[in-house]
């Protein structure tokens, strides 16, 4: 791939698409264009055209000009008989940057809560729900959404996990959010 700067470039003519305008009453056309460079984000490939145009100048007159704009391939371009894509320069694709919250606060955690069920003694089991990456989360236990982990931690027998957030999140939300601060 190179990437050599727009004065280094040699443009390649290629068709380019505008769009219809029903308002007016024109229907969609098809001009060339010079072809300066391809880029491919997640998308899909886009294009920098120079689309002719005019100008005016200072003295009143008018002059050819262009405009640069970037385009969607496969919508906007179409190719020229015997012109190759391999004369256009390429710039890679970008790397997303790093999240800054993944930054700060790591990778995310798998979300949902499994259920450790526990037996102590005579009667019904008890429960412990737990992050499904956390040291004491049994393997291979179903991944419960909310809904179903607050219906569990109602029970009386139940008892919320402290080492990764379990009892800090589901806390308020058993005992009301007007409640966290006087505990």
């Amino acid at each position: 791939m190179t990437t050599p700067s727009d004065d280094a470039a040699r443009p390649v003519p290629v068709r380019v698409v505008l769009p219809a305008d029903p308002v007016l009453g024109h229907p969609e056309q098809e001009v060339v264009a010079r072809w300066w460079r391809r880029r491919q984000p997640e998308a899909g490939w886009v294009y920098l055209v120079g689309l002719p145009s005019y100008q005016g100048r200072e003295d009143g007159g008018v002059e050819a000009a262009g405009y640069r704009v970037w385009v969607r391939a496969a919508q906007h371009v179409r190719p020229m008989d015997g012109v190759g894509n391999d004369q256009v320069p390429t710039e890679p694709l970008a790397s997303a940057p790093p999240s800054v919250v993944r930054e700060v606060f790591g990778e995310r955690r798998p979300s949902g809560r499994v259920l450790a069920k526990v037996r102590e003694g005579r009667g019904p089991a008890r429960g412990v729900p737990h992050a499904p990456d956390g040291e004491e989360a049994p393997e291979g236990a179903p991944l419960l959404d909310v809904q179903r982990v607050l219906n569990v931690a109602e029970n009386p027998g139940t008892r919320l996990c402290t080492l990764r957030g379990c009892a800090q999140e589901l806390t308020p939300m058993l005992r009301g959010f007007d409640r966290i601060g006087d505990s």
